[in-house]
């Protein structure tokens, strides 16, 4: 190869490659999502998996706390989204975040321990089920 072609051509190749390494904003707000998602299901299993014997306050709390980081990550990514999985996303969290506060409304108003457990495991149920009707659907493959 002349020295003349070589070295374009080696450069037109190092660009490509390095190119191909980069994610763009919307493979990076995809991952985001699909990341804030899977914890999102992970914490949706943790609080389901809980009986009155193994529940605490500071338990619950840490997940909902985590379960609203997650939340936050995603409405802060979803503007990168495009089309169908923009709204997908929208969708997806604004129906779980209606429900989140309907259930977190309901829980609490007991007027005794038996009602109280009652409540929690009713509200853990539906926290599952919201997950199920609205992240669940959400594309990540």
């Amino acid at each position: 190869m002349k020295p003349r072609i070589a070295f374009p051509l080696v450069t037109l190749l190092a660009a490509l490659a390095l190119g191909a390494c980069g994610d763009s904003k919307e493979d990076k707000a995809k991952s985001a999502v699909c990341d804030a998602r899977a914890d999102i299901s992970k914490q949706v299993d943790e609080l389901k998996g809980l009986t009155v014997s193994t529940v605490t306050v500071d338990g619950v709390q840490n997940s909902l706390k985590a379960i609203s980081s997650d939340l936050s990550k995603i409405k802060d990514a979803q503007g990168d989204l495009s089309g169908d999985g923009r709204q997908q996303v929208q969708d997806a969290t604004k129906t779980f975040t209606s429900q989140v506060q309907s259930i977190a409304g309901s829980v609490g108003r007991s007027t005794s321990l038996s009602e109280a457990k009652t409540q929690l495991t009713s509200a853990l149920r539906q926290l599952g089920d919201a997950y199920k009707q609205s992240f669940a659907r959400v594309d990540c493959s």
